[in-house]
């Protein structure tokens, strides 16, 4: 079994931690290996184990609208990397410099993402 003690876990994140592990284990992969996958998918999905000491102090609502965020993030990512402009292809400077354009303040400062963030929130 995977490290740490797995009561915490409601049934339907122990259903799902199983059936996640026998796929894998159908595809080929080790029973340890499946297992550590199916466990981590388990908590990225809902968060870890929803009784006390994990994450209590979060309210559901509050994760659920993170994991929401985090999606539609990756979404846009996803979708800019299939355009051959994508901003997360262009250097800083380049992104500095059409920022500069649109007159974003606080670009200096920016990395990256905050720059990218801004040039789209921009338009």
């Amino acid at each position: 079994m995977a490290i740490g003690s797995k009561e915490k876990y409601t049934a339907e994140q122990k259903r799902k931690a199983e059936h996640i592990e026998e796929s894998y284990e159908a595809k080929g992969v080790s029973q340890e290996k499946a297992e550590q996958i199916a466990w981590a998918t388990v908590n990225k999905q809902s968060g870890g184990g929803e009784r006390s000491g994990s994450g209590t102090t979060t309210p559901e609502t509050e994760k659920e609208a993170a994991r929401k965020d985090s999606a539609e993030n990756a979404a846009e990512t996803r979708q800019a990397k299939a355009e051959p402009n994508a901003l997360e292809f262009q250097s800083i400077s380049a992104l500095r410099s059409k920022a500069r354009k649109k007159r974003i303040s606080g670009r200096s400062t920016m990395n990256k993402v905050e720059l990218i963030m801004a040039i789209r929130q921009a338009r």
